[in-house]
């Protein structure tokens, strides 16, 4: 089945980009909201949530702007999971886009997700 690409944004308020860039950049940060567990070996990550573990593999990271992976499923595809920092040039308040590539079936259910996700990040971020 053919995925489609998702886009959300989410807005951080006045967050301090670098206090952002450590809690999506860095293994430690990702293991705070995103997953129980992140742990890393070169270029693999392997996040960890309760019942469930999924490898991906890093394929850009430009700090402290964003970092791109793909998980392993979709070895030999184009398609990725991104987490970006866009700060706005009118207030200076940063938004996190986040892009993946989804089975249609599923748009709903990871929208739901990533709300949940980043209700968790905005409470790691005090924002």
């Amino acid at each position: 089945m053919k995925k489609e690409k998702l886009e959300l944004e989410y807005h951080l308020n006045s967050a301090s980009i670098n206090i952002v860039w450590n809690t999506i950049g860095t293994p430690h940060g990702l293991s705070e909201w995103f997953a129980n567990n992140v742990q890393t070996s070169g270029e693999e990550y392997v996040f960890t949530w309760k019942h469930h573990k999924q490898t991906a593999y890093l394929l850009h990271i430009k700090p402290p702007e964003y970092i791109r992976f793909r998980w392993e499923d979709d070895d030999q595809t184009d398609y990725y999971f991104e987490l970006r920092i866009v700060k706005h040039e009118l207030g200076g308040d940063l938004s996190l886009l986040v892009t993946e590539f989804i089975d249609p079936a599923d748009r709903a259910d990871e929208i739901l997700l990533w709300d949940k996700h980043v209700v968790d990040l905005r409470r790691k971020l005090g924002v």
